[in-house]
């Protein structure tokens, strides 16, 4: 019997899964950039859930799934809030990702099996508009968008946002030229740039990034969040979807962008209308810490944040040669803010060819996903596309990452990587570390890792393990480890390669 079927066994012989009650829990983004425009995606995740939650995936984070501007629309070119594929409006009736009761018969199945659903939630913009208004702007510089280059003007914008598929049901607000602090397209003279909107009240919001000078606008229609018939919108919907379906929480998109005042409101009210319980993740896309911290600190601890300095790591240290492995955390959020930091090894964005590419090389994938997935920090996110493969773009691959072992991984990750941890950062090119276990999961593993030449580390697994014979469940190494009297193991790793070694 493989390696593989003695942990599916494992799993079988529990009467329930042991994630049930387990700290260790896993979250999936469940969609990459090239999923087919199908209509059919909702239906994808819904037959997935029982072998998702087989591995080990206790919650999965699904697209936006309100309306886009089009039939093929990701939902980040959002159209309509409330349109959850219910009305037809954008040339369909269903989103890209399929009909309203598709989604609810996703989240039924999801609940069932007692998988969470987290929602996509964009706020920051609104596109596909129904019809151009004109109003009062000026052009500003696209590096800094604090230097207006024009005299104010007149410019026709697509602003004006009726909802006519929808008319008034759940929501009976419309949208024009005021409830928007600028575009990228006049329509008067068929001019790309970047306008700013004029009028009483009218300023880029002063809390977000700085980049570009002010980082406010992103695309599309760029809403006002001071205005407070947006606020008052925005505010309900969250309470209406909240309440709409049985979701679990929501990533925050683009928070950078737009107000942290307004999204602070957003999550208190949250709390306040839907749950103290429901999870909120941020995409705060910023390499430097600090400024991480920073948003947290200003946010209350009240969310989660994408640990973008980490990922930055493992894209550096991957593509670099005797790259220094004891240094992969340093200057990440989660080392700074456990509880706090989403791990990830890519997402939509990141993979090849998107706004934000970071290439993590091959060999490395293993590696950072052993990192995410088996220590005690940090709270880890496994990619689509890392799971099943990229379908299309510049570069598709035809199967998952790491040779089809991120399921092994996530499984270890439920049943092996509890209890306190010895870390082994001693050497520049092997690190490794132990995890002891706990009362509920005596087991333990350890784990080695390389990106260099084939090498050993010799760790410390404990007097109650002498005499036992460990082996790596990921099968790249035939040999069984000896546990020696002292409790200590030499352990062997290929190079550019990582072993998880369990004692079966």
């Amino acid at each position: 019997m493989s390696l593989t079927a003695i942990i599916d066994a494992v799993i079988l012989s529990e009467k329930e899964p042991p994630w049930v009650s387990s700290e260790n829990t896993l979250m999936m983004q469940g969609f990459e950039w090239h999923v087919p425009a199908d209509q059919l995606h909702w239906q994808r995740l819904r037959k997935a859930i029982p072998d998702l939650k087989d591995i080990g995936v206790d919650n999965i984070w699904i697209p936006p799934g309100c309306k886009g501007m089009d039939p093929t629309g990701t939902g980040y070119d959002i159209y309509d809030l409330y349109d959850l594929g219910e009305f037809d409006q954008k040339g369909t009736r269903a989103t890209r990702w399929g009909p309203k009761e598709d989604l609810e018969d996703l989240l039924y199945t999801a609940q069932e099996r007692t998988i969470g659903i987290y929602w996509d939630t964009v706020l920051n913009q609104k596109a596909g508009a129904d019809s151009t208004e004109s109003f009062a702007a000026v052009k500003v510089d696209p590096e800094d968008r604090n230097t207006e280059i024009s005299q104010p003007e007149s410019i026709d914008g697509w602003v004006g946002f009726g909802f006519p598929g929808r008319g008034c049901r759940y929501s009976s607000m419309k949208y024009h030229w005021q409830h928007f602090t600028g575009v990228d397209w006049n329509h008067k003279h068929k001019e790309h740039a970047i306008y700013k909107t004029l009028g009483q009240n009218k300023a880029w919001a002063k809390d977000v990034s700085d980049e570009h000078g002010n980082y406010d606008y992103l695309m599309f229609a760029n809403l006002d969040h001071s205005h407070p018939e947006v606020r008052a919108d925005i505010l309900r919907w969250g309470e209406w979807l909240g309440t709409e379906l049985p979701i679990s929480g929501m990533r925050i998109d683009a928070a950078k962008h737009y107000s942290a005042s307004f999204q602070k409101e957003f999550v208190h009210h949250l709390r306040n209308t839907v749950g103290t319980n429901y999870v909120l993740m941020g995409e705060y896309w910023r390499g430097e810490v600090g400024l991480l911290l920073g948003y947290l600190r200003f946010m209350e601890y009240e969310v989660s944040l994408f640990d973008v300095p980490l990922l930055g790591r493992f894209a550096a240290i991957s593509n670099m040669a005797g790259g220094d492995l004891r240094k992969i955390f340093k200057g990440t959020l989660v080392e700074q803010s456990p509880k706090h930091a989403v791990t990830f090894v890519g997402n939509h964005d990141t993979q090849p060819g998107q706004s934000l590419e970071t290439i993590i090389a091959p060999f490395f994938k293993p590696l950072a996903y052993s990192l995410i997935l088996l220590r005690e920090q940090g709270q880890p996110c496994v990619f689509y596309g890392d799971l099943y493969g990229i379908k299309g773009g510049p570069e598709p691959q035809s199967g998952s990452s790491c040779h089809g072992r991120l399921p092994i991984l996530t499984r270890a990750r439920k049943l092996y990587a509890h209890g306190e941890q010895r870390d082994y950062f001693n050497r520049r090119n092997c690190i490794g570390f132990v995890r002891y276990g706990n009362y509920t999961h005596p087991f333990g593993l350890a784990c080695i890792l390389s990106n260099g030449h084939s090498s050993y580390k010799r760790m410390f697994i404990g007097l109650k393990h002498a005499g036992e014979m460990w082996t790596d469940i990921l099968e790249w190494r035939d040999e069984t480890v000896l546990i020696d009297r002292s409790g200590h193991g030499i352990f062997p790793v290929a190079a550019m390669s990582t072993i998880i070694v369990i004692n079966i």
